[in-house]
């Protein structure tokens, strides 16, 4: 009765904006972009010396320019810090807009790959922390040019993988199969070669005592991985399935510079020397999150397994549903699988495990690195509050560390607020690339910083 009586409800309703169709909230935000755009090129172009030299320069470039010199580490603005977030938030509205409209894969698949991708940023990261790129290349691997940097990349092979093989998307036979390989694995291939050329290969030159064999066994084992996933993931679409691909091979590509640096390290420019090779802080940064999202994994996979069998996904109305009606179903909603199943199941989901265990990595991290290692805080908010808990320790008489635990504690409550706002939100079908991009953004503020910081402590650099 309940269930004749919602689907009577539902489609009484007037149905869900289609997704090639913008909100007018999208429509301004996308106006406005480009307004601000045009002012600012007109602004270079007819006032450049009050734009540039006295407006953005100063506030965006030098401290790029610092981070990427012989110092490093320069440290952010409240005005560079502000603009950084600003541009994020009105990137995820406007690119969800878009990927909506152009149909870009929007799963779990898809979370999976973009997991990756963000993991390359700080495996490039640390490399030019070790002072590993040319002089000329270094201001690539800074952020936010980073982000933009690896993003164009992204964005490239997203598109020749949907270009060349996009067309047997749902291919059911062999003989597709095998033209999907066809398609893919040369181009990926030579793709790879090209980013081992153009960002690695340079930079060999300026260092003489660098050996190899770590730097080729990663080559040769990039190639084979990038090799494996693609016939891992057959019935993938081809977008998500050569970003994953293609990431994973550039990830063990960057992981055997690491390699080669702990067996020979090469001279830096800073004069820092690799001493010690600390290894209890991978179990305490890596392994305490990863016990939770195994703990949350357990909890809501029977829940997510069941929601899939009934066609649904965590967290998603049903097709053509607006999130106005079914609020207004009130009880009548209550026995629908998406109300029963979500809140459990989303726990269970890559999107909610790759963020609790961003967010707990970049907070023990930060209060290993910082009390255990010396290390500084670039971020002026999250240096607050490390002051903050310093100012604790002070008045409690804890003498150990800068008060770097209170940041942690910071984060791991709000790894839980978000957490608790995701498995109470329920999203449209046409906002699931709003849910992902909210979700990459995350990721980039938490698991990219958080790797980066374990990556230098096990350098060393």
């Amino acid at each position: 009765m309940s269930s004749t009586a919602l689907n009577e409800h539902l489609e009484s309703a007037d149905a869900a904006l289609p997704d090639v169709a913008y909100s007018g909230a999208e429509r301004i935000a996308i106006w406005a972009v480009l307004v601000l755009i045009a002012t600012i090129v007109t602004g270079l172009v007819l006032a450049n010396e009050a734009v540039w030299d006295e407006g953005l320069k100063p506030i965006v470039w030098d401290p790029i320019v610092k981070d990427a010199g012989v110092a490093g580490d320069a440290g952010y603005s409240p005005q560079n810090t502000a603009i950084y977030t600003g541009s994020m938030l009105v990137c995820v509205v406007i690119l969800q807009a878009l990927f909506r409209r152009v149909n870009v894969p929007c799963d779990d698949r898809m979370t999976v790959a973009l997991v990756v991708w963000v993991c390359l940023a700080p495996v490039l990261r640390v490399l030019e922390d070790a002072d590993f790129f040319t002089s000329e290349m270094d201001v690539l691997f800074i952020s936010p040019l980073i982000h933009l940097h690896l993003a164009a990349w992204l964005i490239f092979i997203a598109v020749i993988s949907q270009w060349f093989a996009g067309q047997w998307d749902g291919a059911t036979t062999d003989r597709q199969e095998n033209k999907i390989r066809v398609a893919l694995l040369p181009i990926l291939m030579i793709t790879l070669l090209f980013h081992w050329g153009f960002l690695y290969q340079p930079a060999y030159i300026g260092h003489d005592a660098i050996g190899f064999f770590w730097i080729l066994l990663g080559a040769i084992a990039s190639f084979i991985v990038l090799i494996a996933v693609l016939l891992k993931t057959r019935n993938w679409p081809a977008m998500t399935r050569g970003m994953l691909s293609f990431g994973s091979a550039a990830v063990v590509l960057g992981l055997g510079h690491w390699a080669q640096f702990l067996a020979t390290p090469w001279a830096q420019e800073s004069s820092r020397v690799l001493e010690t090779t600390p290894i209890w802080p991978l179990f305490v940064v890596l392994g305490l999150p990863a016990l939770v999202c195994v703990v949350l994994y357990t909890s809501g996979i029977e829940d997510l397994r069941q929601l899939k069998l009934c066609g649904h996904e965590a967290g998603v109305l049903p097709e053509g549903v607006r999130l106005t009606t079914w609020e207004d179903a009130g009880d009548l909603v209550k026995a629908h699988p998406v109300s029963l199943l979500s809140k459990k199941g989303l726990l269970a989901t890559p999107m909610v495990l790759a963020m609790v265990f961003g967010q707990l990595c970049d907070g023990f991290a930060t209060m290993v690195g910082i009390d255990s290692f010396g290390y500084g805080e670039k971020h002026p908010v999250s240096n607050e509050v490390i002051l903050l808990g310093g100012r604790i320790n002070d008045f409690v008489g804890i003498e150990y560390g800068e008060g770097a635990w209170f940041f942690t504690a910071v984060k791991i409550t709000l790894i839980g607020a978000i957490v608790w706002l995701f498995t109470e939100m329920r999203v449209e079908q046409r906002q699931r690339h709003l849910r992902l991009l909210i979700v990459l953004a995350v990721l980039i503020v938490g698991l990219a910083p958080g790797l980066r910081d374990i990556g230098r402590l096990t350098l060393g650099v």
